[in-house]
């Protein structure tokens, strides 16, 4: 079946197969968070992005491979939730934004910045760091060098909009500049967003949108 990025809590998880990496979607509760596996097809290495919750759905698609790293996009508790539990059981190296990884429960052993670059076997995923919906949100670009790139966004962009900024209009106005500058001006419409809730879209289906998220402020 083509990849088309609906998945449901409790259901199965959907996988877009591309060249040299497979990324695996998973919705889980109960608070409708996105989870998203890569796996490089060239070593079989794995990373997770979002140990967000139901640690046994999370490691039921991690499978007996294992992983080596997990993201964690943002400081927000429901992108954390089974991130003790998946290191535990996997023994995975943690990595997450440096602005805020105090905010997690869980040690971050690797703080992300941005422009660095988070490697799972033969593929490089480089971070982008976007202020506003937290301090030290990221989002991870993966540059496909057989196509269009991919991007995960945590909760910074969506279909429609920007991440929640909870009407305050500093950090609105950071979030929308950063996602502008260093997504929009940099990638393609046919970049592929995968946020971290709900359906996937694109940055060509959202780019003209951009003055009306300006406008209305949210």
């Amino acid at each position: 079946m083509p990849y088309t990025g609906t998945v449901t809590v409790g259901g199965p998880a959907d996988v877009h197969e591309l060249q040299d990496l497979m990324i695996s979607k998973v919705a889980v509760g109960p608070m409708d968070n996105n989870s998203y596996l890569l796996r490089c097809r060239a070593t079989d290495e794995q990373l997770l992005i979002d140990a967000a919750n139901e640690a046994g759905t999370l490691l039921g698609l991690i499978g007996g491979d294992g992983i080596t790293k997990v993201v964690t996009t943002h400081q927000h508790a429901d992108h954390w939730q089974a991130l003790a539990e998946v290191v535990e059981a996997t023994g995975a190296r943690t990595h997450a934004g440096r602005e805020d990884a105090p905010g997690i429960p869980v040690p971050t052993q690797v703080l992300v910045d941005d422009g660095d670059v988070i490697e799972v076997g033969r593929v490089r995923l480089t971070a982008r760091h976007l202020v506003g919906h937290t301090p030290g949100s990221i989002a991870l670009v993966y540059d496909d060098p057989h196509g269009h790139p991919h991007l995960f966004t945590g909760d910074c962009l969506f279909p429609g909009g920007v991440g929640n900024t909870r009407g305050v209009r500093e950090a609105f106005e950071s979030l929308l500049h950063d996602v502008e500058t260093k997504l929009f001006a940099q990638l393609p419409d046919e970049t592929w967003v995968y946020p971290g809730h709900g359906a996937d879209t694109t940055l060509g289906a959202e780019r003209p949108q951009l003055p009306e998220w300006r406008e209305r402020g949210w």
